[in-house]
């Protein structure tokens, strides 16, 4: 895989999205460099630490080759203009969920990350986008993203590259394993199943998914 331009790094802060709940999927782009800890970009934070942060979700990517596509459903929309509009970290061209694999590991700018899960989307990204359909349409069409562990800290600046290190798991690419775990295809394929509920590089929270599907 050819090195991919870092167009965009972004980070937000919590604020209050729905009433008095707090988010912070509304992200600015940086400039200059920003570091990259075991819990992902400097100056970004996590407002339910329950379902978001932690050490398996600590820097989002998004493809912004998506944006084109939901221009095409919904011509208007005044946040499909820049990076930022579905709460992530990285944004990029040239990479979607099926070139990426689970336990992929990347140099982003000088830090090394692993892709530990695809992105699950929430009721948080239709309402900040004011698109009720919004989730229903990302896990259809798989566009959602994923997510790294840091390996290594470092840092990263828009202009920097995603390097592809290693790839070991060839055959779990983002897009399969989410349509598996999340999308219902995974009540066909038990056998895939079965090895994802072992598949140590992938996160524990997708992990335990794979054991509920199987009934375990």
């Amino acid at each position: 895989m050819e090195p991919v331009a870092v167009e965009a790094v972004l980070t937000g802060k919590a604020a209050p999205l729905r009433g008095d709940e707090p988010s912070a999927i509304r992200k600015s782009e940086r400039e200059g460099a920003v570091a990259i800890g075991p819990l992902g970009l400097e100056g970004d934070e996590q407002a339910d630490l329950r379902v978001h942060g932690g050490p398996d979700k600590a820097v989002h990517h998004y493809p912004f080759d998506h944006y084109a596509f939901w221009k095409d459903v919904v011509p208007q929309h005044p946040r499909l203009g820049a990076p930022g509009g579905f709460g992530e970290n990285i944004s990029t061209s040239g990479l979607s969920e099926s070139d990426v694999c689970i336990g992929d590991r990347f140099a982003l700018g000088t830090a090394v990350v692993e892709i530990s899960q695809g992105r699950q989307p929430c009721w948080k990204q239709g309402h900040v986008m004011e698109w009720n359909q919004l989730v229903a349409h990302m896990v259809k069409h798989r566009r959602t993203g994923w997510y790294y562990r840091v390996i290594e800290p470092g840092r990263v600046a828009a202009g920097d590259t995603l390097d592809l290190l290693d790839r070991p798991l060839p055959q779990w690419d983002v897009r399969r394993v989410f349509a598996l775990l999340i999308g219902g295809a995974g009540k066909d394929d038990r056998g895939a199943v079965e090895q994802l509920a072992d598949l140590a590089v992938l996160a524990e929270e997708w992990r335990f998914k794979a054991r509920r599907l199987l009934g375990a």
